[in-house]
């Protein structure tokens, strides 16, 4: 591969990986916000009413849950993403594990020689 090309694959991967530590950084951010307008929510809305329907509550604290739950697992998502390069781990176990049951193999018909 020419260097111009493999220069402009590993800037599309830096790239990658900016992107994903942006999202992280937007991730704890906004929850840390979540969490924090939460109890000033609350504290806001019982301090101006006695009659808030506790039907609102759990659905405010439902969303406080599952937010930063499902917005984490679509992180994970990237994270797998921006380094799936360096899960060559995995395909380096399948060509060990092919060259090993082909010696395997090999040893087989050679003793039946």
């Amino acid at each position: 591969m020419e260097y111009n090309q493999r220069r402009e694959k590993a800037k599309k991967r830096v790239e990658e990986l900016k992107q994903f530590y942006t999202h992280i950084r937007v991730y704890i951010l906004i929850n840390i916000l979540i969490l924090l307008l939460r109890g000033r929510l609350l504290d806001f809305i019982l301090g101006k009413s006695e009659t808030i329907d506790p039907g609102f509550l759990g659905w405010i604290d439902l969303n406080v849950l599952l937010t930063p739950l499902l917005w984490g697992i679509g992180l994970l998502i990237h994270g797998i993403y921006a380094y799936r390069h360096k899960f060559g781990f995995v395909k380096r176990w399948e060509e060990r594990q092919i060259r090993k049951i082909l010696e395997e193999d090999d040893n087989q018909l050679n003793r039946h020689r």
